[in-house]
């Protein structure tokens, strides 16, 4: 038995590293006046951990890492055509350039010519066919950046054009797909749909998103001895980067170490498209058996890279004359690009939360993951949750406004709740009109009961099961809604604006307040574990690993501050550093918003552990229960004696105490049948909602956000500040996503918006000056680390809420609401407010 599993002895004892029991010295240890009770790190606003050195210029990303002698520099040859069969390369010219080092492509792979990607659909370089305009078929590697990139735009293709599929209505209509299509039922939607009193009928676009990371895509490879290599990546999975080279190189995965201390943003772009420069690198440095570094420019990352999936739909929606919905087919096309990647997670997603906050009794969805020749689409904020949400908040805006009510009792009217369900109280009273008919016979009753089984499955009897048949048991939706209405003023608000837009004939305003309820874990139930280091050293000084990347969303800072308070000691005192394959292995991405839940905890078990040896050593110098001794304020406080932490540390040190440990976490209570999209996926759900408003110009179409007033579940905030930064930028990026940042390809394939001159995302001035944050005052009811919740993701969903009040002004403005699609930029305003 070792220290971990004596935490709560009454034995005066010390344990060492061994696990064995030694005799406490005498008095090795000064002991201190007791102090106040010192701030505890969690749970206080405090600087994110590189905040300095971000400021002064002294953090190191990737290309600031200074180059080993003979490092080469590289640049991608990139397919001029979204289509067509791969003849040959002419790289003459470009080897002709002086400095230039080599040209490689798919015979210069030593081992799997595919990526390790899970579908394993994408190759390393295009060989037989290129498959959209932007893909990668050679690398080219040269003395200096400038030098590989002018001499990569000299390699001629020689390529027979294929007919390119670039629109998702197209690839649905040929059945091309990446993965089979979905389809996830819950009662009869058909026969609720006839019965319904009204039912709207719709379709509706919504555009991808460029990650617009300000780090753009960048890898750093070194060979080292005996066939071993280190890669610098900018990447959220430094763990799959691994698997990825050694895979491509046909190593084992212990040759290759991933290492990557900060990005400089990710929003999911750096997931799985990290891999791909890595292992372009790693083919060219091992041909050369140089060091090679490939930074792509801004133009070569949106034309290679990934976006948010583009989403279109039609749906059929029932409802009655209170608003409630009776019945919802929903099918989603979801647009996948040229290969698989996340796009099956990601539209599982959408599935998921194609609920957002609101009951489906009778609801079937269909999604269809479409095959196109454009950049194979990725990982993004939300990860398909808001191509989900957003259809249902859209629905539900256009059925207040048939019935001529205010969306929000609509809103309100539809949400989980504990309430029977319409279908179980019928089944009530048939069954009490049933209870004095004579029964069937046993075969007959046999088989009813088997489809009524089924049936009760598919219809719960209370208002909160998801259609995915997880149960909603954290409801905080309907109190946290009323109260953002009545503290943004919302009634009173959409009065004044009515008011405004009876006197206001070019400028109209509008008004929405929508909510979020975002499911927190991987849908892949594997991923939901973790691992952490914790080193303490002599001088009290602490050293944190764990296997998540910090990528400006503050997770260092919280995981430190976990470690600081689970062994009382300072803030200052503990030091996270970079995330690297060599000391936590196989780790999950950063992503699905769960970065601080797995590797928070993790950190804090393993922190634990050295605690808990602490504990056992001063509880035998001070003849008590290891239950009785606080570390707290940088002491260790026993009811004898209180003693400075760095002293305890130093004299377990000679007393051969271990003080390091490991720290392991798997996400409790989940489950999930990723055949039939059921179980329980996620281990909680976050929670929010805002209120916003805008103006419109009904001559030009643009648009203004004036005010936002947010309300948002972050469970206990281990960081304030660092909460309520992500819940403003993720609204920020939401905002962009559905207003002015407009991905355009033309007919051939060619993405037309590629650099910031035609691709905007929100600048200062589109920040609106009345910007209201509160968070929701009460812990997570789940067990997780601190009463926390997740921040990365949902707040992105929150800016819902922008498109509605755009489309509710455009309606204010006699225009047709219902047409409009997303993002609503100038144009797309102008349009729906003419089509009247």
């Amino acid at each position: 038995m070792n220290a971990r599993d004596k935490t709560s002895a009454d034995t005066p004892v010390v344990i060492s590293s061994r696990g064995d029991a030694e005799i406490a010295p005498e008095a090795p240890i000064p002991t201190t006046p007791k102090q106040p009770k010192a701030e505890r790190a969690a749970g206080v606003s405090r600087f994110h951990e590189s905040a300095r050195a971000q400021v002064a210029g002294g953090a190191t990303y990737i290309d600031d890492i200074p180059e080993v002698r003979g490092t080469l520099h590289a640049a991608p040859v990139c397919s001029p055509v979204a289509h067509g069969k791969l003849r040959g390369l002419d790289a003459s010219a470009a080897l002709a350039v002086p400095g230039v080092r080599g040209i490689f492509s798919t015979a210069d792979v030593p081992g799997d010519p595919m990526l390790a990607a899970f579908a394993h659909d994408e190759p390393i370089f295009a060989t037989d066919t290129v498959q959209f305009l932007g893909q990668v078929a050679a690398l080219v590697v040269a003395d200096d950046v400038m030098t590989a990139r002018r001499a990569a735009r000299l390699v001629k293709f020689d390529i027979e054009p294929l007919p390119a599929v670039i629109s998702v209505h197209e690839a649905h209509a040929l059945q091309s797909y990446v993965l089979p299509p979905v389809h996830v039922k819950r009662g009869n939607a058909a026969a609720a749909l006839k019965r319904a009193p009204q039912v709207l009928e719709g379709n509706f676009e919504i555009g991808g998103q460029e990650h617009f990371y300000l780090e753009g895509q960048v890898a750093y490879v070194l060979p080292l001895e005996q066939d071993q290599w280190w890669v610098y990546s900018s990447t959220q999975h430094p763990g799959e980067v691994q698997h990825w080279v050694s895979h491509a190189l046909g190593l084992d995965n212990h040759a290759v170490t991933v290492e990557c201390r900060r990005m400089g943003g990710g929003f999911g772009g750096k997931e799985t498209q990290a891999g791909h420069l890595a292992v372009w690198a790693a083919v060219a440095a091992n041909r050369l058996k140089r060091p090679v570094k490939l930074r792509l420019d801004r133009d070569d990352d949106f034309m290679i890279t990934g976006k948010r999936h583009p989403f279109a739909y039609h749906y059929r929606a029932g409802f009655d004359e209170t608003g409630l919905l009776c019945g919802l087919e929903l099918e989603m096309l979801a647009n996948c690009g040229f290969s698989a990647d996340l796009s099956g997670p990601v539209a599982d997603r959408a599935i998921f939360h194609a609920d957002n906050a609101y009951f489906l009794e009778d609801v079937a969805i269909s999604s269809y993951r479409c095959k196109t020749n454009i950049q194979s689409h990725t990982a993004f904020r939300g990860f398909g949750g808001p191509q989900g949400v957003i259809v249902i908040e859209r629905i539900l805006s256009d059925i207040a406004r048939t019935l001529g009510m205010d969306p929000l009792d609509v809103r309100l009217r539809n949400l989980y709740s504990d309430e029977p369900t319409t279908s179980h109280a019928l089944r009530q009273a048939q069954g009490e009109r049933k209870k004095s008919v004579s029964p069937e016979p046993t075969s007959v009753r046999a088989e009813q009961t088997s489809v009524r089984a089924e049936l009760v499955e598919a219809h719960p009897t209370h208002r909160n099961v998801t259609h995915y048949q997880m149960k909603v048991e954290d409801n905080i939706l309907e109190p946290l809604m009323t109260t953002l209405a009545h503290t943004s003023g919302y009634r009173e608000r959409r009065e004044q604006i009515a008011d405004w837009n009876a006197q206001s004939p070019v400028i109209k305003k509008g008004m929405a307040l929508t909510p979020v309820k975002f499911g927190i874990s991987f849908t892949a139930t594997l991923f939901n574990q973790a691992g952490a280091l914790v080193h303490v050293y002599t001088d009290g000084s602490v050293q944190v690993n764990h296997g998540g990347t910090e990528m400006g969303q503050g997770l260092n800072t919280k995981v430190a501050a976990i470690v600081a308070d689970e062994l009382g000691v300072p803030f200052e005192k503990v030091l996270s550093t970079a995330s690297d394959t060599s000391k936590v292995p196989n780790a999950s991405a950063t992503a699905a918003s769960s970065g601080t839940d797995l590797n928070g905890r993790a950190a804090q078990f393993a922190a634990r552990h050295v605690r808990d040896n602490l504990a056992a050593f001063v509880s035998g110098l001070d003849n008590c229960g290891a239950g009785a001794v606080r570390f707290e304020g940088g002491q260790v406080i026993t009811p004898a004696n209180t003693r400075k932490f760095e002293d305890v540390v130093s004299a377990a040190y000679a007393n051969r105490i271990q003080l390091w440990s490991d720290g392991f976490y798997r996400t409790p209570k989940i489950h999930y049948d990723k055949t039939t999209l059921t179980g329980r996926p996620f281990y909680y759900f976050a929670y929010g909602a805002a209120v916003t408003e805008v103006a419109i110009d009904t001559l030009t179409g643009e648009s203004r956000v004036l005010k936002v007033d947010i309300l948002h579940d972050v469970g206990r905030s281990i960081n304030p500040a660092i909460d309520i930064g992500q819940i403003e930028g993720g609204f920020v990026q939401g905002m962009g996503w559905l207003t002015t940042e407009q991905l355009v390809w033309n007919d051939k394939g060619y993405l037309q918006t590629h650099a910031p001159s035609t691709y905007k995302i929100p600048a200062t001035g589109d920040i609106p000056e009345h910007f209201k944050t509160d968070l929701w005052p009460e812990a997570n009811r789940e067990d997780n680390v601190h009463g926390s919740k997740a921040v990365g993701e949902p707040p992105f969903m929150l800016a819902i809420s922008v498109f509605e009040a755009l489309r509710d002004a455009v309606a204010q403005a006699g225009g047709n609401a219902e047409r409009m699609n997303a993002p609503g930029t100038a144009e797309e305003i102008l349009k729906a407010v003419g089509a009247a």
